[in-house]
């Protein structure tokens, strides 16, 4: 045997490998309306920049092509980035021994270039024969999750079953991107929820890709096809830098300046009328640039990436459309979660805020809103990125407070003329200070009206607020995008020290 033969021996055990499960198995993938591992890699990676890694790698008393997931780098956008993708038609993509070292192997790598890491997740979870392996395999996967969290960003696309133990890598990750009807994540399947409690649901009511999306949160973006999903991977990588000592870069933009008049037809007067403050966010931004995350989940709070001139920013809006934007446990959450990791890697944090306060009522109180609360005022505090806040309407009471006031780390608060900055809203507000006036004075409906007149005129403003310098200025509404772009500007190279410790304890 000479050289040549031993490169023919080399390409033919790569084509087995690439051939995964075999053309039977290959095919039944695609019958199901899903792509192969390869197929993925080659749809979200720049032309011909992947390269693999360890494809020979394999379980020695049970030798399979790839062990069920492909690993390597490429590029997206130009830009490098280390990947995983699980290979359904090897084993059901599960986790065994060799298969875990080879995500391990590259996430390490990942950190090591401080480069983003991209999971494509279609596995059937642990792979049973190999038991308390498969469960050390994943064990250490969640360990490199943790570390690298806030190094490097971490995505996963669930294109498949998540199941079992297997849910908590992609939850411990950045982003969590998932397709309608073919994604799912739960940690108990619908025969043993069945078997257990005599509860009947199916996969998708279970732990599918809109429930994870409208309802438990765990999931930031839904997608209808993998395709879009792996899209959504490619556009969010624009606002993303490669780790947490790079900031963003600056990115081409496109404005209609004509647009900043029509901010003052959005917003009604009438602090008891909503709105939709997407609207707002798309008149401050570059043309085209928002890209909201957890679009479907506490629909009171909007949150995502944009750029204003250019300048990449993380946005958290009140929402008026729901729940009069006021602040609930869900709220707060996604609020909190989106605030540490645009900090993590230094993106600056614009706040829109037109606030009622914390949703009032005995199932959130009992849920624990004041923990969870909590979480945002901590998240908020805790940031040492740009901070800045535009008060649009109203501000009240502890959300005021919460919402990147001036007193938990604010670098510039900017107020509407409109806007009501006070402990509470002035109908309740009278209604407690003058209750026993009013029912002594022959027209208590007068007398309370007369009463709130006065409030808003004394405290209901912003300029009380300006006068003690919580307020950096009162701004027209049609100067927001430039007054926001400026303050950007000059909050580019802020440093900010927090005293040293190992960690705080954010209250969880």
């Amino acid at each position: 045997m000479d050289i040549y033969d031993k490169i023919s021996e080399l390409y033919e055990k790569r084509r087995k490998v690439k051939h995964g499960g075999g053309e039977e198995k290959l095919n039944n993938q695609r019958d199901k309306g899903k792509l192969t591992a390869r197929e993925r890699l080659a749809y979200l990676l720049d032309k011909e920049t992947f390269i693999e890694l360890n494809p020979f790698m394999k379980k020695r008393t049970a030798p399979t092509n790839g062990d069920g997931v492909v690993t390597g780098y490429g590029k997206i956008n130009g830009k490098p980035v280390y990947i995983m993708a699980h290979d359904f038609t090897v084993h059901g993509g599960t986790l065994g021994e060799i298969h875990g070292k080879k995500i391990a192997s590259v996430l390490d790598l990942a950190a090591k270039a401080k480069v983003p890491f991209i999971s494509l997740i279609d596995s059937g979870g642990a792979r049973i024969q190999e038991g308390v392996a498969a469960l050390d395999a994943y064990g250490q996967i969640f360990r490199k999750n943790v570390h690298f969290s806030g190094v490097i960003p971490q995505i996963s696309v669930i294109l498949g079953p998540s199941a079992g133990g297997a849910v908590y890598s992609p939850v411990l990750t950045d982003f969590v991107i998932m397709v309608k009807k073919t994604a799912q994540m739960f940690i108990t399947g619908p025969k043993i929820i069945e078997k257990v409690t005599g509860e009947i649901i199916d996969k998708e009511a279970l732990g599918g890709a809109e429930i994870h999306n409208s309802k438990s949160g765990n999931a930031h973006f839904l997608a209808n096809t993998e395709t879009e999903a792996l899209d959504l991977v490619r556009r969010l990588l624009i606002y993303l830098p490669a780790n947490h000592q790079e900031k963003s870069k600056p990115i081409p933009f496109h404005y209609d300046i004509t647009k900043e008049s029509d901010l003052i037809e959005v917003v009604p007067f009438d602090c008891r009328l909503p709105y939709d403050v997407k609207q707002i966010i798309y008149l401050i931004t570059d043309q085209a640039s928002f890209l909201e995350v957890h679009a479907h989940f506490a629909k009171n709070i909007v949150v995502g990436f944009a750029s204003i001139c250019g300048r990449i920013v993380g946005i958290i809006a009140n929402q008026p459309k729901y729940l009069a934007g006021s602040l609930d446990i869900d709220a707060s959450d996604k609020a909190a979660r989106f605030i540490r990791f645009c900090d993590a890697f230094q993106i600056p944090l614009v706040t829109l805020e037109d606030v009622t306060g914390f949703l009032p009522g005995v199932n959130q109180e009992h849920q624990g809103i004041i923990r969870h609360g909590a979480k945002l005022l901590y998240a908020y505090a805790e940031a040492t990125v740009a901070k800045i806040t535009v008060i649009l309407r109203k501000a009240y009471g502890g959300a005021y407070v919460a919402l990147n006031s001036k007193s938990i780390g604010a670098d510039l608060v900017f107020s509407w003329p409109n806007a009501e900055i006070a402990v509470m809203g002035p109908e309740g507000a009278v209604s407690i200070l003058y209750a026993k006036e009013a029912e002594k004075s022959k027209n208590s409906a007068q007398f309370l009206k007369e009463k709130i007149t006065t409030y808003k005129e004394r405290f209901a403003n912003p300029y009380e607020a300006a006068q003690l310098g919580l307020v950096d200025d009162v701004i027209d509404p049609r100067e927001t995008r430039k007054t926001i772009a400026y303050a950007l500007e000059m909050l580019a190279h802020k440093q900010e020290e927090q005293p040293v410790k190992k960690h705080g304890n954010i209250p969880l």
